[in-house]
């Protein structure tokens, strides 16, 4: 006992042993019902802020210290069998194309075993890799899926024909997932615009898709409870995939990521961990957290941290839905 008991309290050591995400088994994803995934990935956003590829060991490193049972929801979703099935790989890192197929290739495979990806990357252009491999897939049943989408940017970038040399980049995937019939727009949300547009018509493109769009501004307007309602009527019955860009949060909550958006005031964490239970009880086929920078974050790693949290919010929605 003595033993067990030392063990379970180095466990709880960010930086002791080997860095696993919330010190789960590292192992493929076959039989498994989680499958948490590295996506190191910084080339899809051709801005100066390149060292997003850093996220998943900031985050691997952070989540061993954080929860391990879900107070609100009352389950461990440990008891579930969750694994670290390690990082994409990305032999020819400063190709973005290439990187993109990459993790296509490596989350249909995960799709086949029917395990659900939560993902830490990396910059946005990732959810298109993944959501090429999911939507259509095994775990969404055949159907297009609908994204729980918050961010401080649409995505959806039509205006530009590549992102200083990245096609399928960070700016884009929201337009050609559409394009490929892997999502559904118009059964989509996103949640959270208050970017610095270059043009007054920035939001245009997302109409124009279908998307349901609520801006910050609209969010403060309408208020909580409104827009939770919204995004459970249109998510409903949809196999869905949340994906969550941590600028949709305020700078002083997750200062540390790639394209900070200080001039409205964005999500607290109480307040984005409400939207993304939008989706409790739905057909969640994976989420990813995105756009972290540990080269930015405070001395105590608060953005990991948070990065962390909001992956242990995905988890414990997906373990709710499976049998013990």
């Amino acid at each position: 006992m003595a033993e067990e008991h030392d063990a379970s309290m180095m466990n709880n050591l960010y930086w002791w042993g080997i860095p696993t995400f919330f010190r789960a088994p590292n192992d493929g994803p076959e039989g498994a019902d989680i499958a948490l995934v590295g996506v190191p990935h910084s080339t899809g956003n051709g801005t100066t802020e390149r060292d997003q590829h850093l996220g998943p060991r900031a985050v691997r490193n952070m989540s061993a210290v954080q929860r391990r049972v879900h107070g609100g929801f009352g389950i461990d979703p440990w008891t579930r069998k969750v694994v670290d099935v390690g990082d994409v790989p990305f032999p020819r890192a400063n190709d973005n194309e290439h990187c993109i197929q990459q993790i296509t290739d490596f989350y249909t495979k995960i799709d086949a075993s029917g395990a659900r990806p939560v993902s830490i990357g990396g910059d946005h252009s990732i959810t298109g890799g993944i959501v090429q491999a999911l939507g259509n897939g095994k775990i969404a049943r055949g159907e297009p899926i609908s994204f729980l989408h918050l961010d401080a940017h649409t995505d959806v970038f039509t205006k530009v024909d590549h992102f200083l040399g990245a096609e399928k980049s960070a700016a884009h995937w929201g337009a050609y997932l559409a394009d490929q019939g892997k999502v559904d727009p118009t059964r989509s949300m996103q949640i959270g615009l208050r970017g610095h547009p270059r043009t007054l018509d920035w939001l245009q493109p997302s109409y124009d898709y279908g998307y349901n769009v609520v801006t910050m501004a609209d969010y403060r307007r309408r208020g909580a409870a409104d827009v939770i309602a919204e995004a459970k009527e249109v998510l409903a019955g949809r196999p869905v995939y949340i994906t969550f860009d941590l600028d949709c949060l305020d700078p002083s909550v997750a200062p540390a990521v790639s394209n900070i958006e200080p001039g409205v005031k964005g999500f607290d964490i109480d307040e984005a961990i409400a939207l993304i239970h939008a989706a409790r009880g739905l057909n969640i086929v994976g989420g990813d957290v995105v756009c972290m920078m540990p080269t930015k974050d405070s001395p105590n790693n608060i953005t990991a941290m948070v990065g962390g949290a909001i992956m242990f919010e995905m988890i414990s929605m997906i373990a709710e839905n499976v049998p013990v």
